[in-house]
């Protein structure tokens, strides 16, 4: 049992699934609608839930933002980091509150914020994994933003698996010309001694490794004309020629809209 979590929890296991969570949702339903339409999506459920104090509505809400997280596939692995990092900021809050006088009501006003947070975490993440990289910039060149930083956000997403590897390759190297400690020591604080003594030498090296790596891939696109063909507006409209509305995306757009809006008119009335 020990080994399988710890597979699970190799830095192999999550460069893995960060692939799989970037690339590997092409087939899904909101994978086939247009990437504006996402972004129209993301923008309305990530601002909206800040405004909603009810309990009810955010219920409602959530809901609906669970079944389209359910519609892109999203990764099994990635849903159970956001609960963790949720629940444990839900938890030091309410640590703090209690330290301060507070009682056990502070963990119920917290159920709010919980709520937002979790719903505009999981739309997020609902998004970002229907959209491959090449199709994210698409849409940030179509609604007008500068070319470099389109190509900057498609390349951040390909350099993530980039830098997991290099730092998986660093630390492999260092172990390999290192002695573990003989014995892991009481509650093998040796052992993680030594682990972590490794995983903050292999940081710098990994940083320096792969901003050479970028710099190579920046001046071979440079070389073959991409800052211009990037700025030309027949190749730009030759880029985004395929981008356009369908009546799938007009239908998932306005029924979410309409879901949404249910929950926030029923909310009220249910909890009043």
């Amino acid at each position: 049992m020990w080994e399988a979590i710890k597979e699970k929890i190799s830095l192999a296991s999550v460069r893995r699934e960060i692939v799989k969570s970037v690339y590997g949702n092409r087939q899904t339903f909101m994978a086939r609608l247009d990437p504006r339409v996402l972004l129209a999506w993301y923008l309305i459920f990530a601002i909206v839930p800040w405004f909603v104090y009810d309990r009810i509505a955010l219920i409602g809400i959530l809901l609906l933002v669970g079944v389209v997280a359910l519609a892109a596939r999203v990764n099994g692995f990635i849903l159970f980091m956001l609960a963790f990092g949720v629940f444990s900021d839900l938890l030091g809050w309410g640590i703090i509150a209690l330290l301060f006088g507070g009682d056990l009501t502070v963990f119920w006003s917290l159920s709010i914020l919980l709520l937002k947070l979790i719903i505009v975490s999981l739309a997020s993440i609902a998004v970002f994994a229907a959209l491959d990289p090449d199709r994210f910039a698409d849409a940030l060149l179509s609604i007008g933003m500068p070319q470099q930083f389109a190509f900057g956000v498609s390349y951040g997403y390909r350099v993530i698996p980039i830098l997991l590897e290099e730092y998986h390759n660093i630390i492999n190297a260092y172990r390999l010309r290192s002695k573990e400690p003989d014995h892991p020591g009481l509650l093998r604080l040796r052992q993680l001694a030594y682990i972590l003594k490794i995983v903050v030498r292999a940081f710098y090296p990994m940083i320096l490794n792969t901003a050479k790596r970028i710099r190579t891939t920046v001046e071979s696109l440079e070389i073959r004309g991409y800052s211009y063909a990037l700025a030309h507006p027949d190749a730009k409209r030759l880029r985004l020629a395929y981008l356009r509305v369908r009546p799938a995306d007009v239908l998932f757009l306005f029924g979410s809209l309409f879901l949404l809006v249910s929950a926030l008119v029923l909310g009220p009335r249910i909890s009043g």
